[in-house]
């Protein structure tokens, strides 16, 4: 595991920076899409709902990438590439709620659909880079 840079935390636990998540398809092509996101202070986390093209692609093991942009300054940023530890739907609801809490000051969720189920993912940093 690679460890953040302390110049870059402020963009895990401060701000409410969006990061853009890259996986991988079937057929080895990109596919990207900005995600709310937190960190456990080892790992970065993401939410996504069951069916979605992302949950397909981030299943444990697969690799993906992060990109980071400070919303303050759009030419400072954070890129972690890593691999996905975890998968689980085990608190995967709470998780969206505090990721709502973050980005939107919301005490819920407040998108869920019916029959939806949550899904949580745990990021290994392997390789990080930034520009301040």
């Amino acid at each position: 595991m690679t460890p953040i840079p302390r110049q870059y935390l402020d963009l895990l636990t401060e701000k409410k920076a969006f990061a853009t998540l890259a996986t991988v398809m079937p057929d080895g092509s990109p596919q990207i899409t900005p995600v709310w996101f937190d960190s456990d202070g080892a790992t970065l986390r993401v939410n996504s709902a069951k069916g979605r093209t992302k949950t397909r692609n981030m299943r444990p093991g697969a690799a993906v990438a992060l990109a980071i942009v400070d919303p303050d300054n759009a030419y400072r940023y954070l890129q972690v590439r890593g691999r996905i530890t975890r998968v689980s739907e085990e608190g995967a609801d709470a998780h969206i709620d505090s990721l709502a809490k973050k980005y939107l000051g919301k005490e819920t969720y407040p998108f869920r659909r019916q029959g939806e189920v949550r899904v949580m993912f745990e990021i290994e940093p392997v390789s990080v880079s930034g520009m301040s």
